[in-house]
């Protein structure tokens, strides 16, 4: 078995050692007042080591997991409130033989079923991950395990899922497949799995793989479905100059190699990406590498077109001591006032060798990088170390919530929040759909509410509760700004929804 050098394999070796990092030291920069506030400290009874990210969920909480910790040391899934109130809804290996899974090492997405669903990278029928649901309520159900044949070619440790427009789930492989590279596949809410590709696949001109691998493999990343219907995502290695890849691939399985990184002498346009892709408002795709840059293997914030032109918008290291970050791996968000929010795993102005602290830091579309905060700024890293490569989520409030794999009051990570000064908003899921669409709309203080309207045109709608309004998408509607206006004022959409 190959071993897992992301998500809970960075656990299981410990804090993060790359080659050739310079030692931080401790330089003060200035950065904007922000009000800070961890939030939990997990103390492994609840869980411990959350290497995933959070999402909001339709009832204003938000949902998340744990590599390790709770009942069984496997893992857990858990539940917490904006305020910090934590709530363990399952623990992972509560089966014999692990079979309902164990280290769920990527976070959730909420269906518009209303249930959760995610994956293991072990357990299951073969100890080489799941993919499970999961109610509000804490009931789990386990929907697929991985390799059920000998030579795992429907894959082996699956990454995180991303929920398509027709409903289904995508997601990627680390291995598996037809050598052993990793897969693309897809998975209805109940279960049925298909393949969708393999990476660095066989040549059927003369039964060996392609030359290098030119298509990618080891995709670490969630996929994103882009406003085409396509889907994209990254490669960890492979590629033209075997350091990693941008890819799209259609749902019908076709994938095209937009980019290979290192294609710039010294690998000033970045390599190895280990985080997923956003699509911005503007069309384009953005991202990070955990390495290279002009500064050296420190990592890079970059643009890409979705017919695959590169823009290196930022370079990690370029403050004297590594004072901004270095090596992003997680994935970027566009928050509403159109800016990149994102972490660093390590570096900032308390970090004294490559060893964890971390950063969380404001980027603008042009490449303008403001570092917000830097952790182990207090005594112990009570507010946490190493970001996780989840990412940060903008709840409906406009503040920043993430996690952190190591820190706090046990060490044993954290959930904490950063308000960065945004208003709040509404999301709406899905965020496209045709006329007669059922749609939620999620938000905070939304009782009350008078009106709903899809770009002027109004809709019928209900308020379910404080944080979810039900409606569907009303005849006339043209894609553009859903619009809630409550009795505290007009709530606007982080998007558009795009009428199709």
């Amino acid at each position: 078995m190959k071993p897992i050098v992301n998500g809970l394999g960075k656990l299981k070796c410990g804090k993060r050692a790359c080659a050739a990092f310079a030692v931080c030291v401790t330089t003060a920069i200035a950065v904007p007042a922000q009000t800070f506030t961890t939030l939990f400290s997990f103390d492994s009874t609840d869980g411990e080591y959350p290497s995933a990210g959070l999402v909001q969920a339709t009832n204003g909480d938000l949902y998340g997991t744990t590599g390790y910790g709770g009942a069984n040391s496997n893992g857990t899934l858990f539940k917490i409130t904006p305020g910090g109130t934590l709530t363990t809804l399952y623990s992972f290996c509560s089966q014999t033989n692990c079979t309902d899974g164990a280290y769920p090492a990527y976070g959730l997405v909420q269906h518009t079923n209303g249930d959760f669903y995610g994956t293991t990278l072990s357990g299951g029928g073969r100890n080489f991950g799941t993919v499970f649901k999961i109610t509000p309520k804490g009931t789990l159900t386990t929907l697929y395990s991985f390799c059920p044949q000998s030579d795992c070619t429907d894959g082996s440790f699956p990454n995180g899922l991303v929920q398509a427009t027709n409903g289904d789930l995508y997601g990627t492989t680390l291995f598996g497949g037809e050598r052993d590279y990793g897969t693309v596949f897809k998975i209805t809410p109940s279960g049925t799995l298909t393949s969708l590709y393999s990476f660095c696949p066989f040549d059927t001109s003369n039964g060996d793989h392609d030359s290098g691998c030119t298509n990618g493999f080891t995709p670490y990343g969630p996929l994103i479905q882009g406003t085409d219907g396509d889907f994209y995502g990254t490669t960890y290695g492979g590629g033209a100059y075997d350091l990693g890849t941008v890819f799209k691939i259609t749902p019908g399985g076709a994938l095209t190699t937009l980019y290979s990184f290192c294609s710039q002498s010294g690998c000033t346009d970045g390599e190895s990406p280990e985080a997923g892709l956003v699509q911005a408002a503007d069309g384009d795709l953005y991202g990070t590498t955990v390495g290279g840059g002009v500064n050296g293997p420190y990592g890079t914030v970059f643009k890409i077109t979705p017919g695959g032109r590169l823009t290196t918008l930022y370079s990690f290291c370029s403050q004297s001591g590594c004072t901004d970050g270095a090596m992003p791996d997680a994935v970027l968000v566009q928050a509403t006032n159109g800016d990149f929010y994102g972490t660093t795993n390590t570096g900032g102005t308390n970090c004294a060798s490559y060893d964890g602290c971390g950063t969380v830091f404001k980027i603008t579309p042009s490449g303008v990088l403001t570092t917000l905060y830097s952790f182990c700024s207090q005594s112990g890293c009570t507010d946490g170390e190493d970001p996780a490569a989840g990412g940060l989520v903008q709840a409906t409030s406009g503040d920043l919530y993430g996690t952190t794999v190591f820190g706090g009051a046990n060490n044993d990570g954290t959930v904490f929040s950063l308000p960065v000064g945004l208003g709040p908003f509404v999301e709406t899921r899905p965020t496209s759909g045709l006329v007669g669409k059922a749609v939620e709309i999620l938000g905070s203080d939304l009782i009350g509410a008078t009106s709903v309207s899809f770009n002027g045109t109004a809709a019928t709608f209900t308020v379910v509760s404080h944080s979810l309004i039900t409606t569907t998408v009303p005849a006339g509607a043209t894609t553009g700004t859903v619009q809630v206006v409550t009795p505290s004022g007009t709530l606007s959409s982080n998007v558009p929804f795009r009428v199709r």
